[in-house]
């Protein structure tokens, strides 16, 4: 069973749920009145974004995009980001809010916020579940932060270790024996 290879439970199920109505309320009243479009960091943050979204209270689209720094690595982002889907919705004039599973070294969401800057939205805003701050090696600006967690190596709620754990209703820490680094 997947449960059997957590070491521990960081946040719970409860935890999460209560914490996302909380950020759904303050999206919602931080956007009131404008054009808002969630965009989606695939594929961790998808499970995030879907109950988000159902706590996100005004009129509002998605999108999605993929992007990758983890190489031949399954545990360490190598730094080298890649586009691997770009959004299907033109930005520009648009309040664009990233939403994302973690952020760790911050070097996926610089890439991110530089490359959707350069096509001029009206606003552009970041919302992570997991903020890893130990592991920063590039500032950025974080908007709405679900957690801020210590740095282990998390899967569950979309976080995954070799496409596996994704489907776990919480964010545990994978036992150490589980993965090679």
């Amino acid at each position: 069973m997947l449960k059997d290879d957590v070491g521990e439970i960081l946040i719970t199920e409860e935890e999460l749920q209560a914490r996302i109505a909380e950020l759904g309320r303050a999206i919602s009243a931080d956007y009131q009145g404008k054009d808002l479009l969630a965009v989606c960091v695939l594929r961790g943050a998808v499970i995030f974004l879907s109950d988000l979204i159902r706590r996100i209270t005004i009129p509002h689209e998605m999108d999605f995009m993929a992007v990758s720094s983890y190489g031949g690595t399954r545990t360490k982002s190598t730094g080298v980001v890649r586009i691997l889907m770009d959004l299907t919705t033109n930005i520009e004039g648009r309040n664009v809010l990233i939403v994302e599973d973690i952020v760790d070294s911050g070097l996926t969401l610089s890439y991110i916020l530089s490359n959707l800057k350069t096509r001029r939205p009206a606003s552009l805003r970041t919302c992570t579940l997991l903020d890893k701050q130990e592991c920063r090696e590039v500032d950025v600006p974080l908007d709405y932060v679900g957690f801020v967690i210590p740095d282990k190596f998390v899967i569950g709620y979309g976080l995954d270790y070799d496409e596996k754990y994704r489907n776990l209703p919480f964010i545990g820490v994978l036992k150490p024996e589980l993965y090679i680094e």
